[in-house]
């Protein structure tokens, strides 16, 4: 039976729109005591003997006329804050009302509120005083509060002592709003704290966690690096699922019936909402709880944290994202039962029963998990794809046989009404906000509407394909959005590479918080070819360096490394430094391929294999995902590989090694292959306007003063292998034998010997010409060389840069 729903009271604050109406009648109210207020400075002398003693028949004398800008009613209200209340510091109440409405209308959470709250009571009541202390004419500059404790404090410490009492005040609000470092300051550092104030206070940006009381660094508990890799999913189902089971109480499928009780829906009609709070920021990098003493640490300092640079730097806003939760619909129980009928007859066509049939509804699939009868061969219903797909009308059927663990068979229907996953949800969700991964990555939604989150540290590189326009930029999106929400821009670089110098061109503004560039380029975006050589070979010294700083420190990885600088164990002055995590992002891998081929491969195979330990990620991705592309180096080096819909059955086991891909409904349905997991996944939805809302809000924070550069890489472009070779030692045949090869993708002596008609010496010279010039690999014994250039355009490039030798 469904559960009853619970009785609403008058306000549901569960719901958006509450707070939304509430945020506004405070700006309304802000801007009635704004206008009463700045009236009463004027009118004030007029209208006091009126309303100095308040008496409700003012409220009802229509006769009775006041000069403030807003009648009766303002007299009142201003002359109660001003003449009764603080006085001139009364307009603090206006500024309060002000950032409530706003935290309301953004669906900020309060407690970001109160200190704003406590610091503007205790200004005002300070303000109330010194103003009553400073003038002395007859307008309540202080109030009566102000008016009471000013001459009260006279006759106390005297006029002399309530100088000293207000310096000293003013000297203790300084402290606690700058926390000075009197050791080290200057007069820039002081200039810079008093700028940095202000623009905390009247700019509205709010210092984070790590910038309040002593700039220590957070505290957090992090898991073991030794830990075995694994896919991380929650274990409860998201809000908004369905699990509807369908249990067959009798042997024979035909009198398969649905009792009372049996076919359960759980689904609350509306969706909670994600809060709008900044993400707070988990270091990923370890530090100790108490400062090490003793020989343990260098000069007894406290631990290093690496993101006071940036100390006032505030992660995203989710309200900044678009929320799609108008688009959820409810689960047609009909159309679920239209579908388990169409199954099951099919199913009963070929001779197969099932003891009992069970769907769970996701975003955009359902997944029907179908109990055969005893006796039934799996291989018998993994061939009726084809059949089940025409008898439910549906494109994109998949069979699962059998689904792991659960001795059931696993049918995939596409739903008919499909339901975006927006960003916004899954970044709200705490399997991402409380993730204790080092770089967490929030996919989507699995087909069970749970949201799936993985660590790309762990994976530790990932290779996006599909066919053009199934989400695969969106994807890339999704990826660096979740790096900007959870990280610090000293925690993580992004080395953006973008052959078609349109998609990734947003994130340009970024190049003083998030990105690593070469030296001396005119983009931050890597888009020119020779350019992305220079940029993949400087990531190759970057590895080297850091492997030299691990060795020198005894670390086997960046975890280690980091924990032990942290902790001061590491000297600067011996060119130690904090190692950031750096991820290698490139759009289309294709193209390079077809325009570098090797240049290209070679150092994009030797970071995948070295550079996990010192914390370089690739993540690549190409809408070719053919054999050319992805090769053995490639696929060896990524086991986490993510296909969208593709055409054809053998682009999915190039990518996958496996089927499937060519079977997803497009527009975000992907397959997550990771540790010999196959996952299906509906991917988060973020459209361009909301990256670029998120974009200005970080480009417009404080930022380093310099961007991360990569270290210089000065390569000679027309520079290749082949020793001392050049054009005039080559073979007359050379080229003709070289555009063979390269053409057929074959590197055979036989074949060079056959096809040009020359003696088997002289094309085994040829062949080990080629090999000394990087056309083809070593020797393999009787198996063809490794062509190594992959278009006939790279290869004239080539030829063209020999003969300029």
């Amino acid at each position: 039976m469904a559960r009853k729903r619970k009785k609403k009271g008058l306000f549901d604050f569960k719901d958006e729109r509450v707070p939304k109406i509430f945020g506004i009648l405070c700006l309304f109210l802000a801007a009635y005591l704004l206008i009463a207020f700045t009236s009463y400075l004027f009118t004030w002398h007029i209208d006091q003997n009126l309303v100095l003693r308040f008496n409700w028949t003012l409220l009802g004398q229509t006769d009775l006329e006041m000069a403030n800008w807003l009648g009766r009613l303002g007299a009142i209200v201003s002359n109660g804050f001003f003449y009764w209340g603080f006085g001139l510091s009364s307009y603090i109440v206006v500024i309060l009302l002000v950032f409530l409405g706003m935290n309301l209308i953004r669906q900020t959470p309060l407690s970001l509120f109160w200190g704003q709250v406590r610091n503007g009571i205790i200004l005002m009541i300070v303000l109330s005083v010194l103003f009553e202390f400073l003038f002395s004419s007859g307008f309540p500059w202080g109030g009566a509060f102000g008016d009471a404790v000013n001459t009260w404090l006279q006759a106390f410490v005297g006029t002399a002592g309530m100088i000293v009492l207000f310096i000293t005040v003013l000297a203790l609000l300084a402290v606690w709003s700058f926390n000075p470092n009197f050791q080290e300051m200057t007069m820039t550092s002081a200039q810079g704290d008093f700028k940095q104030f202000f623009e905390e206070k009247f700019y509205g940006r709010r210092p984070n966690a790590r910038s309040k009381a002593k700039p220590k660094a957070e505290v957090v508990k992090k898991s073991s690096p030794r830990s075995p890799k694994k896919l991380v999913q929650p274990d409860n189902p998201g809000e908004g699922q369905i699990a509807l089971e369908i249990k067959e109480q009798t042997a024979k499928p035909k009198a398969l019936q649905i009792g009372e009780g049996e076919l359960e829906i759980e689904m609350p009609k509306e969706a909670p909402k994600p809060a709008e709070a900044p993400i707070q920021i988990e270091n990923p990098v370890p530090v100790p709880s108490k400062p090490i003493t003793g020989s343990q640490q260098i000069d007894n300092q406290e631990p290093y944290d690496p993101t006071l640079d940036l100390r006032n730097y505030e992660n995203p806003m989710l309200a900044l994202l678009n929320d799609y939760s108008d688009q959820k619909f409810e689960i047609d129980r009909e159309e679920l039962e239209i579908k388990k009928d169409r199954i099951i007859d099919t199913l009963l066509q070929f001779k197969i029963e099932v003891t009992g049939i069970r769907a769970v509804v996701g975003p955009t699939v359902t997944l029907f998990k179908v109990k055969p009868a005893p006796g039934v061969r799996i291989s018998k219903i993994k061939n009726l794809e084809d059949d089940i797909a025409l008898s439910l009308s549906a494109l994109g059927i998949r069979i699962i046989a059998p689904i792991p663990g659960e001795g059931v068979i696993g049918i995939e229907v596409p739903n008919e009404k499909k339901q975006v996953v927006s960003l916004k949800e899954v970044l709200a969700s705490d399997d991402f906000k409380h993730s204790k991964m080092q770089l967490p990555i929030a996919f989507g939604k699995t087909i069970a509407n749970k949201v799936f989150v993985a660590d790309l540290a762990k994976m530790p590189h990932l290779l996006i394909a599909g066919a053009t326009g199934q989400g695969k930029s969106v994807g890339i999106n999704v990826v660096i959005m979740s790096i900007l929400y959870r990280m610090h821009p000293s925690q993580v670089k992004l080395v953006l590479v973008d052959p078609k110098k349109v998609e990734l061109f947003p994130y340009s503004k970024l190049d003083h918080h998030f990105l690593s560039f070469l030296p001396g380029s005119p983009e931050p975006i890597t888009t020119e070819t020779s350019k992305v050589i220079h940029t993949l070979n400087s990531l190759c010294i970057e590895m080297d360096q850091r492997y030299d700083l691990l060795k020198k420190a005894a670390a086997r990885n960046i975890r280690e490394y980091n924990e032990k600088f942290v902790a001061r164990k590491l000297l600067p002055t011996k060119g130690h430094r904090f190692l950031p995590f750096i991820v290698l992002v490139i759009d289309e891998f294709a193209d390079l391929i077809m325009t570098a081929g090797k240049e290209v491969e070679l150092p994009i195979g030797r970071l995948a294999q070295l550079a996990r330990a010192v914390g370089i990620h690739l993540i690549i991705a190409t809408q070719r995902p053919s054999v050319n592309i992805i090769t053995g180096i490639i696929k060896a080096n990524f086991p986490a590989r993510i296909a969208y819909k593709v055409t054809a059955k053998v682009d999915s086991r190039t990518i996958l090694d496996a089927g499937g891909a060519d079977q997803l409904i497009g527009r975000g349905d992907m397959l997550l292959s990771i540790g010999g997991d196959m996952v299906r996944l509906q991917c988060a939805f973020v459209d361009t306007p909301e990256v670029e809302r998120v974009i200005d809000y970080i480009g417009g924070q404080p930022r380093y003063p310099e961007p991360h550069f990569l270290p210089e890489f000065h390569g000679d472009d027309s520079q290749h292998a082949g020793g001392g070779l050049t054009a005039a030692d080559l073979d007359k045949k050379f080229e003709e034998a070289a555009r063979l090869v390269v053409q057929n993708q074959h590197g055979s002596t036989s074949m060079i010997q056959r096809r040009l008609k020359l003696g088997y010496n002289r094309a085994g010279r040829i062949m080990d010409q080629m090999e000394a010039l990087g056309i083809v690999g070593p020797s393999e014994g009787s198996k063809p060389r490794e062509v190594l250039i992959y278009s006939e355009m790279e290869l004239e490039t080539y030829l063209e840069q020999i003969k300029n030798k």
